[in-house]
This record gives structure tokens, sequence and C-alpha cells, in this order.
């Protein structure tokens, strides 16, 4: 297949790697071009910026999850139609999990033989630019750098230094500038970008994005090294079915301002297999819908949408009835969170959540997880039963303390460097809650078990009718 493939990387976190790939995204799909954006890494904020920029859904590609075969799949998948691809990569372009490159946006290069695009932070900096990306060029020679972006230039005299000492010294063409502008930022909070979901004005926004490169960006060039790529071999498909199968459950899906951590290619996943997906909001709808056989609540920020959670109680009253009843209710991070009897918000205000859970969850000041960790299945649950092992992502600031010593936990947790398991997540009947954000494409077992017990309860259901 040819693709015309480019991934954005950078030499460090901070260097204006997600503004600048998004902002590409925009210029490029503003011309005219069908632009399939993606994202290196377990990140769920990102990926929504894309998704706005160019209006086709971004897809992670992930090698912890799912190792270089299953990257190329869900690349191909999701390449199809589009006239060029573009890769936001994680952290520096080296970084991976722990001292190794698995996860790295290297790997992912290297898996799509992408060439990369090297978004270079010139503050501060003139001929040491060119040690800086000398060294990132020869560092891995199966990593094709097909040029360099250079952001935060002082002057167009600072960027005629900075390009010819690169240039000449370190072998890499600088394919472009953008100069000092605070106004293109993309604001944070505690969890990092504030999600393009709950941004005002984000056409504007995506619009001065887009003005920052006139003048000093070439997109010609740029898509002439995306052209560059050579063909990716057919590959097989191993995760998704040939074909859809028929809908056989439906499976409501908790989506909103507060709950939108999914990977969009899980969810696929869930479709092609069987599961009607129907999606609902926590803070808008009055009630579940009627006939769901299963429900997934995903991470988000419910921390920021307090007020408006608690107040809607018939929400929270159909969530009981259908969780007592016996539906599957699958729950991640955020959506753990708000199975919790009370969420505790930062200032120590409680606001009264669903219950399902008897503990309080209460948010803390400072992070308290993130990475990479594998989890060995400590009860049989809905997706899986006792001992099997899984890889997942965690990143919470939240704890939750209160629980009876009885109620089994879900894993146990092995993170980096860790030689004993730490416990997490709860089992409690036909509800499985964790801090483990899953990939169900790294684990289609996992989907094709949720969806069995979906339709178990279905049958139960139907027949009590």
């Amino acid at each position: 297949m040819n693709i015309p493939r480019l991934l954005i990387a950078a030499t460090h976190s901070g260097a204006g790697k997600t503004t600048l790939a998004t902002a590409l995204m925009a210029a490029f799909t503003r011309a005219g071009f069908a632009v399939q954006p993606f994202k290196v890494g377990p990140d769920y904020i990102d990926p929504g910026y894309h998704t706005a920029a160019t209006g086709r859904t971004s897809r992670n590609l992930d090698t912890f999850f799912l190792g270089a075969a299953g990257v190329r799949e869900v690349f191909t998948r999701a390449a199809s139609g589009a006239d060029l691809c573009i890769i936001e990569g994680v952290m520096g372009l080296y970084d991976g999990k722990g001292a190794t490159e698995r996860g790295s946006s290297a790997e992912v290069a290297k898996a799509l033989e992408a060439p990369v695009l090297l978004v270079v932070d010139a503050r501060s900096m003139s001929r040491s630019a060119a040690a800086l990306v000398l060294g990132y060029r020869l560092f891995d020679p199966r990593v094709r750098l097909a040029g360099v972006l250079l952001n935060r230039v002082g002057s167009t005299r600072h960027y005629a230094t900075l390009k010819e000492a690169i240039e000449k010294q370190a072998g890499v063409p600088v394919l472009g500038w953008v100069g000092r502008r605070a106004e293109i930022f993309l604001p944070h909070r505690h969890l990092g970008l504030l999600p393009a979901v709950e941004k005002d004005a984000l056409v504007e926004h995506l619009e001065r994005l887009v003005a920052v490169l006139e003048g000093g960006v070439d997109l010609f060039r740029l898509l002439e090294a995306a052209r560059q790529a050579p063909p990716l071999p057919e590959t097989p498909r191993e995760i998704f079915p040939a074909a859809p199968l028929t809908p056989r459950v439906r499976l409501g899906v908790v989506r909103d301002a507060a709950f939108n951590f999914y990977y969009q290619d899980g969810l696929e996943l869930l479709a092609a297999l069987g599961a009607e997906i129907v999606f609902v909001s926590a803070l808008a709808d009055p009630a579940l819908p009627p006939e769901l056989d299963g429900l997934y609540i995903g991470g988000g920020f419910p921390e920021m949408f307090l007020e408006k959670l608690a107040a809607n109680k018939g929400f929270l009253e159909s969530l009981s009835r259908a969780f007592h009843l016996g539906m599957p209710v699958y729950a991640e991070c955020g959506g753990m969170m708000y199975l919790c009897r009370v969420i505790c918000d930062f200032e120590g205000r409680e606001y009264p959540m669903a219950g399902l859970l008897p503990g309080v969850c209460r948010m803390h000041s400072r992070r308290v997880a993130l990475g990479y960790c594998e989890a060995r299945v400590l009860a049989d649950n809905i997706l899986a039963p006792a001992g099997t092992r899984l890889v997942g992502h965690e990143f919470h600031y939240s704890y939750i303390e209160g629980m009876p010593r009885d109620f089994p936990r879900a894993y146990a947790l092995y993170r980096e460097g860790d030689r004993e398991g730490v416990l997490d997540g709860y089992v409690h009947g036909n509800l499985l809650a964790s801090y483990l954000h899953l990939h169900f494409v790294s684990c289609p077992e996992v989907a094709r078990r949720f969806i069995d017990r979906c339709e178990d309860y279905k049958r139960q259901r139907v027949m009590g009718c």
C-alpha cells in the first residue's frame, strides 16, 4: 500500500509537538487533503484536537499495546481513503517504556517506515541545535529524519543561523519554522491538555494555529517528504474480523464531557464483534435507555462536573437498578470514580455518586499513578478469568478509601520496576471497575468475553419479560 505519511516527533516533551502537529493537520485539511490523524501512545486528549482539525477520527498507535504488526493493521485500516497520514509522536522521539524503545515514537516510525519531522525548540540556541539534531539522526540509523521544524524561533536572523548550522553540520533539511507565539499554546490542567470537547471557540483556535504556519512552513515540501515513504506490504487482519458480525447485544457507552476517554479502535472492535454501540450521557440523559445489555463507562474528568453528575439523580438511579438486575457494567478510571458512593473534590467537598462501590473517591493534589503496567487478573470477571495477563495504562489524581477489606480485588498491577503487584480495582457480580485503562484491540479475547457476558444477560432479561 502506497500511503503518504509523516510522523511529527520532538526532541523532548514541551517542545510544541502537539500544537504544531495539530496545526499541520488543520492546514493540510484546509488545503483540500483528506488527512488521517494518529497519536503515538495511550493518549486520549490529543486525538480530540486531531479529530476537530481534520474531520476524521484520530487513532492511537501503541507498540506496547499492539506490537508492530498490530500497529500496521490499525494504521492501514484507518488510512483507507486518506490522501495523507500525519502521526503525532509522544514525549521525545526515542522515549519509551523505562530505558527501552518500547512504545516510543521511534518504534512506531520503524514499524510503519514513516519519515520523521523533528520539532526542535530553538529558544536560546544557535549552532548547538546542529549538534542536537545530529545526535537524533545518528542515534538509530533505522529512523529516517526527513526534516526539522524549528519552534519558538526568535527572529528571521535567528532562523537563518539555525538553518545553516543544521543543514551543513547535521545533514538534515530544515523544512520550516514558527516564532514565539504564546497565543497558540493549548490550555492545560491536571491531566494534561484541556479536552477538545471542553474548549470554547475551538474553530477559531484552529484557525489561529493554521495562521502561525503561514510564511514559515512550506506544506509542499512536507507533502513531498511524506510521499517519500516506501509502500507498506499488505497487512493481514489478525485483530478485526474480515467482516463485522451481526449485532447481538446493545452496549451502552457513556460518552460526554465528563467521560470521553475511549480508544476509537477499541469501540470499533466491540462493534465488529457484535455490539450495537449506544452512546449515552451521564450529564444530560434523564436515565439509561431501555433494553441495554451492558454498560461501558470510560475515563475522563468527572471531578470537573461533580455538581451536575450528582444532580442527575434519574440517571444514577437507573444505573443502580440495571446493576442490581445483573447488567454487566465495566468502568475504567473516571468511570470507577463515578461508581463510588461519594467523590470528594480538590477542596474537600463531597458529592454523592452511583454508590455501586461503597468507598469514597478522593482527589489528590499530586499525581497518584502514571504509566504502563501489566496486570494479573485476580478474580473471574466479565472481561477475563482469574490468572489472565493483561497490559494497560493508568493516569489518575485520585484514590479510593473506605472499601470493605473482603471486597474482591480485580487486578495485581506490576508497574515499571515493581517486583510485587499493587492491588487495583474491584469485582462485584457483573461489575468490574478499575483505574486500569485497557485497549480492547490489544486483547480481542477480552472484548469477546465482555460481549458474551452481555449476551448472557440479554437472554435472562428477555426470558424475564
